[in-house]
């Protein structure tokens, strides 16, 4: 039987917003939450211990990545992710189709599978749907993805609907594939901002029964009010009792839409990307270290955070070690702005539970001068 589960514990009263219990092989994750990005097996700069210290639930970790460095068999011997990384929490892989689909100038698509050039070396490799669950099963994380194909932005609808086909025979073969209980496979919505394909691509994975959902095709240059759209062009057809999950989205803004419209689950490598070039998450709005105002200010980053930088370090501090292109500073930002992210979900289901979330977020907004159409939320 899967150790695999959902469990829906409160849905806000005013809006789809709403709280729960994801039930994983390693442990149970309260949602809505945000989930650290360590892509080649590692949060960068971060080490587990933070990870927990900073209450951190599921990390991601790319198949596609993991596949060319260290490959998949070295992983499998080591025990799995999970003992590889050090790492005691539920871990999610993706499929590798997001890289391979990036590869634009060097990929070929048919219906096997994907054919492009290794980024590293040059080399001829080959993704099918049931490679990517085959690397992922080596893998051995809790949530791995279908391969699905994610398409450029925009596209018209022709493409787009023979690109959905595609995605849901891609997801019906890689579930024929995945036999390991122990790991749930989600399927992935496409459908671009077509609200007729997201339907069409949404009822038939419903149909199929996957354990849980992503919505893909997302943070690929469209607007934010097209995210939005996206959003709600899948939502709406995805089943109350299963987890659902935006990839790739981890501003506030769209965070605070996505749990709006019912999300439960984001990653994105936003925090720790501009974390390490110097720029805060506070609750104040962007900060940006290297500002000369810092140079005498032997303050927190933000009194409000309770993260291990804010309690240690000051922003003279802080900022010395990112003008001197410090290991340090690059890791004591990414503490905080991981942090500030796992700290706002908390205040999300809070809020939720307690049937204010549309109160909370309107807050938030009017606060950071943000708005729901084409905000740049930080």
């Amino acid at each position: 039987m899967s150790k695999f589960g959902f469990t829906l514990l409160h849905t806000d009263k005013n809006s789809g917003a709403r709280t729960g219990i994801l039930h994983t092989p390693h442990g149970d994750v309260l949602t809505p939450m945000f989930m650290p990005v360590g892509t080649l097996a590692t949060v960068k700069f971060v080490s587990p211990e933070e990870l927990t210290a900073m209450k951190a639930g599921v990390i991601l970790s790319n198949t596609y990545h993991l596949w060319l460095r260290p490959g998949e068999q070295v992983v499998k011997a080591a025990g799995g992710l999970h003992k590889f990384m050090n790492v005691d929490r539920p871990i999610l892989t993706d499929s590798g189709g997001f890289q391979v689909f990036s590869l634009a100038d060097s990929r070929k698509i048919t219906e096997e599978g994907v054919t492009f050039k290794n980024h590293l070396n040059g080399d001829t490799m080959f993704l099918s749907p049931e490679k990517a669950i085959q690397i992922q099963n080596d893998l051995g994380a809790d949530i791995i993805m279908s391969l699905d194909e994610c398409p450029a932005y925009p596209s018209t609808h022709n493409y787009m609907k023979a690109s959905v086909e595609r995605t849901l025979r891609w997801a019906k073969r890689g579930k024929e594939a995945h036999q390991n209980e122990n790991q749930a496979l989600f399927g992935i919505v496409q459908g671009g901002d077509y609200a007729d394909l997201r339907e069409h691509c949404a009822k038939a994975l419903v149909d199929m029964d996957f354990p849980g959902y992503s919505i893909g095709g997302t943070s690929v240059g469209e607007d934010k009010a097209t995210l939005y759209r996206m959003i709600d062009h899948s939502i709406v057809h995805l089943p109350t009792h299963k987890p659902r999950y935006l990839m790739g989205v981890g501003s506030t803004d769209a965070i605070l839409e996505g749990v709006l419209r019912g999300v439960d689950m984001f990653d994105c490598v936003l925090p720790t990307r501009i974390a390490r070039h110097g720029t805060l998450m506070t609750s104040e709005g962007r900060l940006n270290i290297r500002n000369a105002k810092n140079e005498m200010d032997f303050g927190p980053i933000d009194p409000q955070c309770d993260c291990y930088t804010c309690q240690n370090y000051s922003r003279a501090y802080l900022r010395h070690l990112i003008r001197c292109d410090e290991g340090l500073g690059q890791r004591l930002l990414s503490i905080h702005n991981l942090r500030f992210l796992i700290k706002l979900t908390e205040e999300v289901r809070q809020a939720i539970n307690e049937d204010r979330f549309t109160e909370f977020k309107d807050a938030y907004f009017k606060k950071h001068h943000l708005n729901s159409v084409n905000s740049r939320g930080f």
